[in-house]
């Protein structure tokens, strides 16, 4: 390994990575709300519209009207895990870019990490016309979405690839789809929750205690047109049961953040939640390894309202896991990952 010294570069950094979240409102105020639902809402990934005249009707009547119904309860939610930092989300993010370039560096790649958002404030337009700007040649588009949906994942390269056609001189950029099985990332999650075991105790499987593994739903529609994320979702499922050596018994999935009356991926959350409790169901642990930051959907829907639902069925006690978020094994994660990405970008300080 090169001697490398953490002082400034001595020359300018033209690589960098730029990890991509969904992203959060600027405060947790109905109005800030309102215009980050709208912004989510009017993407053509996230509700699915082919036609012109359905985008155009998407944007300028659907997703306002949906944003208007649904910016109080969520202005509420938002609230209710709103930090002195600010958004959850953003925090971790931060925090995460942080700790790759740091552990990158100490490797001898001489790399400038980023963290974006695909909408709200931090998005991946001015996060890319920033690194342009500083003379940044290259790019490798990270999402922090393990398992790949056109909702999630595609959408953010849509942005990303937008924002390189209003540059003369864009930046080369590469991609990574998904790491739903990369052994690094699998070990990551199944020592997070090792972690926690040791802390607070290992659930007793024998006497029926469970673990549940919840991730973000998707329509049952967006599936049967070729999205490839429900059988992503049970394969890391399945390979971090392996990890932590569990049998079938010990462990179920789940899909949460339904909403609409259309079908989504199922086995619903929520459904798991009051089946466990109404079976009196001793201890329950909950996990989300399709978030790899903590944020409104772990926080909120997972650790307060799944909580409710879960004694309110008759469950004994409902321990949620925290994600992954800047935990070092994730980093070096991270860094296994992209370093597997950025080969041939000449990255490496030999000096």
């Amino acid at each position: 390994m090169p001697t490398l010294s953490l002082s400034e570069p001595r020359q300018p950094l033209h690589t960098a990575i730029l990890l991509i979240n969904l992203g959060s409102p600027d405060a947790p105020q109905r109005r800030a709300v309102r215009r980050y639902l709208r912004e989510f809402l009017s993407d053509p990934r996230v509700l699915e519209c082919s036609s012109l005249l359905g985008r155009a009707l998407l944007r300028w009547a659907i997703a306002p009207l949906l944003a208007c119904i649904r910016a109080r309860t969520s202005s509420a939610q938002y609230a209710s895990i709103w930090t002195t930092e600010g958004a959850p989300l953003r925090v971790h993010s931060a925090r995460q870019a942080a700790a790759l370039a740091a552990r990158l560096l100490c490797d001898g790649h001489r790399v400038r990490v980023e963290s974006a958002m695909r909408y709200g404030a931090q998005n991946i337009r001015v996060k890319l016309q920033q690194l342009h700007r500083d003379g940044i040649e290259r790019v490798l588009l990270l999402p922090m979405y393990p398992q790949y949906s056109a909702a999630a994942t595609a959408s953010a390269f849509d942005a990303a690839f937008a924002a390189c056609t209003r540059m003369r001189n864009p930046p080369e950029v590469r991609t990574i789809r998904h790491y739903a099985d990369f052994p690094p990332y699998i070990a990551a999650c199944a020592q997070r929750i090792r972690d926690d075991w040791v802390l607070r105790g290992r659930p007793d499987f024998a006497s029926g205690d469970r673990l549940l593994l919840s991730f973000h739903g998707l329509p049952q529609a967006m599936i049967e047109r070729g999205d490839p994320y429900g059988a992503q979702c049970r394969r890391t499922a399945a390979l971090l049961a392996q990890a932590l050596d569990l049998s079938e018994a010990d462990w179920q999935i789940g899909f949460q953040s339904r909403f609409g009356p259309a079908r989504w991926l199922q086995p619903y959350t929520t459904s798991r939640f009051k089946t466990l409790g109404a079976a009196k169901t001793r201890r329950v642990d909950v996990f989300c390894p399709g978030f790899t930051a903590d944020c409104l959907e772990t926080l909120e829907e997972i650790d307060l309202r799944a909580r409710d639902i879960f004694l309110r069925a008759g469950g004994g006690v409902y321990r949620r896991i925290a994600c992954v978020n800047d935990s070092s094994a994730f980093i070096d994660a991270l860094a296994a990952l992209a370093v597997q990405h950025i080969n041939g970008w000449e990255t490496l300080d030999l000096s």
